[in-house]
C-alpha cells in the first residue's frame, strides 16, 4: 500500500508492472541480426539445394517476428524502466549495443527484398525494406556519432577496457551501405539511383575509416592486456563484421553500378570489388582462426553461455555474403566452396545460440538479468559532468 510517506515514483511502479523486460538490453537485437543473416546468406549460395530457398524464407519470417516482438518489448522497457534504459546509455559496456538496433532493422529489411518477396510479393518487400532501411540508416548514423561521443564525454573508460563491442555502432553504417544497393533498381533512373548508390559509398567510407582507427586499439588490448574475460571472448567474432560486410558492400556496388554511374566509375566498382575484397577476406579468415582459438581456450576454462554467443552468427554471416560476392566477381570455385563452408559454420552457430537462448527464456535465467562473469571487470561508472 502506498502512503504519503511512501511516494509513488516512476521507477518503483513500472518495475512491478513489467518486470520481465527490465533487463532487456539492446544486445537482444543480435538475435534478430543473427537469424536474418541465416536466411539472406543461404539464398545466394552458389550451389543449388532443393528446398533451401524455402527454408531461408522461413528463417527470414522468423527474424521479422522476432524484430516486431523486440521492438514492442524494448518500447515497454523504455516506458516502464526508463532508469535502466538510461543506465544502459551511460554504461560503456552496454551503450555500443545500440548499434544492434540499426543492424537488426537493416538485416530484416534487406532480407525482405532478397527472400521475403517470395511470400509477400516484390512490391510489399520493397516497401518494407524502404521503411526499415530508412529507419535503420538513421539509427546507424546517429549511433556512429552518439556512442563515441558518450564514450568520450560521459563514460569513464579505464586502460585495458578496449573491447570488440566498440565496433558495433561503427559497423552499422556499413550494413546500410551493403543493404542500400538492393533498393537502387527500384528507384527512377538517373539521379535518384546514383544518389542512393553514392550515399551508400559514403556510408562505406564512414564505417571503414572509423573501424580502421578503432581496430588497432582493440588489437593492442588483446596483445598487451591478455585474453578477454571468458564471457566476452565470443565478442572477438565481432571484428569479422566490418570485414565481411565491407566486402559484401563493394560487391553490391559493382552489381548495380552499370547504368547507374558513368562507365569509367562503373568499371572501377568492379575492380574495387576484387582488389579490395580479396585481401580483406584474407584478413577476415586469419581473424576467424584467431577468434576460434580464443573461444576454444575460454570454453576449456569454463566459459558458459551468455548472449555474447550471438556474436558467432551475424559476423560470420557477413563473411558468407562477402565470399559470395567474391565468387560472383572472380568466378573462382574456391570462393564458392568457402561460401558453403562458412555457411555451414553459420547455421551450426545459430542453432547453438538459438537453443541456449530458448532454454534461458523458458527457465527465466535470461529475463532475470545478467550475472557477473568470473574475472570480468566491473562496469565503469559514468561521469557526472
Amino acid at each position: 500500500m502506498v502512503t504519503a510517506a511512501q511516494p509513488l515514483t516512476s521507477a518503483s511502479v513500472p518495475a512491478r508492472r513489467v518486470p520481465a523486460v527490465r533487463h532487456l538490453g539492446p544486445n537482444w537485437y543480435a538475435c534478430v541480426m543473427g537469424t536474418a543473416v541465416v536466411g539472406t546468406a543461404g539464398a545466394a549460395l552458389p550451389w543449388h539445394v532443393p528446398g533451401l530457398r524455402t527454408a531461408c524464407t522461413s528463417v527470414w519470417v522468423l527474424s521479422l517476428v522476432l524484430l516486431a516482438a523486440l521492438l514492442v518489448a524494448r518500447s515497454l522497457h523504455w516506458v516502464h524502466h526508463r532508469d535502466q534504459a538510461r543506465a544502459h546509455l551511460l554504461d560503456p559496456a552496454a551503450a555500443p549495443f545500440y548499434g544492434c538496433l540499426s543492424m537488426a532493422l537493416l538485416a530484416v529489411g534487406g532480407g525482405a527484398v532478397t527472400v521475403g518477396r517470395d511470400w509477400i510479393g516484390t512490391s510489399a518487400a520493397v516497401a518494407l525494406d524502404t521503411v526499415l532501411f530508412t529507419a535503420g540508416t538513421a539509427v546507424a548514423l546517429a549511433a556512429a556519432v552518439a556512442v563515441p561521443y558518450l564514450m568520450a564525454v560521459r563514460h569513464r573508460i579505464e586502460p585495458g577496457q578496449a573491447s570488440p563491442v566498440w565496433l558495433l555502432p561503427l559497423v552499422a553504417p556499413m550494413v546500410s551501405a551493403a543493404v542500400g544497393p538492393l533498393l537502387v533498381p527500384h528507384l527512377p533512373p538517373g539521379q535518384p539511383r546514383e544518389t542512393l548508390l553514392l550515399a551508400c559509398v559514403a556510408m562505406f567510407g564512414v564505417s571503414l575509416l572509423a573501424t580502421l582507427v578503432t581496430l588497432p586499439v582493440i588489437f593492442e588490448r588483446l596483445l598487451t592486456g591478455g585474453p578477454l574475460p571468458l564471457a566476452l571472448t565470443p565478442s572477438l567474432f565481432l571484428v569479422l563484421g566490418p570485414l565481411g560486410q565491407s566486402t559484401t558492400a563493394v560487391g553490391k556496388f559493382a552489381d548495380v553500378a552499370p547504368g547507374v554511374v558513368p562507365d569509367p566509375y562503373a568499371e572501377g566498382f568492379g575492380v574495387l570489388a576484387v582488389l579490395y575484397g580479396v585481401p580483406v577476406m584474407g584478413f577476415a579468415l586469419m581473424w576467424l582462426c584467431l577468434a576460434v582459438a580464443h573461444v576454444v581456450r575460454a570454453r576449456r576454462e569454463g566459459m558458459a553461455f551468455s548472449m555474447t554467443w550471438w556474436s558467432f552468427t551475424f559476423p560470420v554471416g557477413t563473411c558468407v555474403t562477402g565470399a559470395e560476392a567474391l565468387a560472383r566477381h572472380t568466378g573462382l570455385a574456391v570462393y564458392g566452396a568457402l561460401t558453403v563452408v562458412l555457411y555451414a559454420v553459420l547455421v551450426a552457430a545459430w542453432a547453438v545460440a538459438a537453443v541456449h537462448t530458448a532454454r534461458g527464456l523458458l527457465s527465466g535465467a535470461l529475463p532475470a538479468g545478467p550475472r557477473p562473469a568470473p574475472g570480468a571487470p566491473r562496469p565503469a561508472t559514468a561521469r557526472t559532468t
